[in-house]
């Protein structure tokens, strides 16, 4: 499990009943450099921009209260209703981490200490979805709440305690409609998620790949076999659950990977409640400048020449896979899902 080289605390955070939390797990962790800031401001962090910067950042933890705009909540298609945040920021070292295109600054992790009052300021959303509430599709799921859009909230979950903190009000509260709390992780110890109160108002989802590209490109993650494994044991404890794929990438072999893959899946998820989503390898030339000065010997497949340019209807760009390819990628899974997963949901594919 991570252990981080630095804590900054803000002010406002070490006041926060959360926020008091972290620090007394931190303790317990055995966490030497923790540094209680006097205000709300944290240092200048970008350091030089080299190899020896970016380790840095990634071994740094910071304990902050999140932006007011950040208390205004955003849809997040296709996963769920809306988006907030219990951190933004991954100790993980996955090559093709998203987060490089959509984070900006250093690759600090950064933990919110007003989880309570974000909590609380949830009611006023239940109903109001677009892309779960409501909908013929996915109405079943109620309103949508994803918390790992960007982090991976079990990475941390043994310095913060957001996690179950969440699933424990998500549980328990009493709701004005249905709700469901989504949350996906790389990681595997699953252990203090088993006794909450969850009422089955938590999907806990995997991110799982085939065995190259997890072995390749996912450093400092949990073996997808754990994965795995923990799948099965919060499937036990009454959560439903689901994997993500992602990202796909048409490996060598990789009809007969991802083939092994879905059917570790089926033999872990057993007749559990489970949801598949799938997800193909993109990249934007930000995240790509990105990745390559992170990593700079990554063997991964950025070549635009090879992809097909998406262009958002702000002048993003996007380079996904040909037509041709996406076309084959997406028959083959939705056969081979519906073939080994019968029981399974596949709620989209991007």
């Amino acid at each position: 499990m991570w252990t981080p080289k630095r804590v900054l605390v803000t002010r406002s955070a070490a006041e926060r009943p959360h926020g008091q939390r972290i620090l007394a797990r931190l303790d317990t962790a055995g966490v030497q450099d923790v540094e209680l800031l006097r205000g709300d401001r944290l240092p200048n962090l970008r350091g030089e921009g080299d190899r020896a910067a970016f380790m840095a950042a990634k071994d740094t933890m910071a304990v902050v209260v999140g932006a007011p705009s950040q208390r205004k909540l955003q849809p997040i298609p296709p996963s769920a209703d809306w988006r907030f945040d219990l951190a933004q920021g991954c100790p993980a070292h996955c090559q093709y981490c998203y987060l490089a295109g959509s984070l900006s600054g250093p690759p600090i992790t950064r933990v919110f200490a007003d989880l309570d009052e974000v909590l609380t300021d949830l009611d006023g959303y239940v109903g109001r979805g677009a892309v779960t509430s409501g909908t013929a599709e996915r109405g079943g799921e109620g309103t949508t709440f994803e918390a790992s859009c960007y982090t991976d909230p079990l990475a941390i979950e043994h310095l913060t305690g957001g996690l179950a903190t969440a699933i424990a009000h998500f549980g328990t509260h009493g709701w004005a409609g249905p709700v469901q709390l989504r949350a996906t992780t790389k990681f595997d110890d699953v252990a203090g998620l088993l006794d909450l109160p969850h009422g089955g108002r938590t999907r806990l989802r995997f991110s799982v790949n085939a065995q190259s590209v997890a072995r390749r490109f996912e450093g400092a993650t949990s073996p997808v076999a754990g994965r795995l494994a923990a799948l099965r044991a919060v499937a036990a404890a009454g959560y439903p659950v689901g994997v993500t794929v992602a990202p796909i990438m048409p490996v060598e072999g990789w009809r007969q990977e991802y083939a092994d893959l879905l059917d570790g899946i089926r033999a872990a998820a057993g007749d559990a409640d489970l949801t598949v989503e799938c997800i193909t390898h993109r990249f934007t030339p930000g995240s790509k400048a990105t990745l390559t000065d992170w990593y700079p010997r990554t063997r991964l497949e950025m070549d635009e020449e090879a992809r097909t340019t998406k262009r958002g209807k702000f002048g993003s760009v996007k380079h996904v896979y040909p037509k041709e390819t996406m076309a084959e990628l997406r028959s083959w899974f939705e056969r081979a899902v519906a073939d080994r997963l019968p029981g399974a949901r596949l709620l989209y594919w991007t």
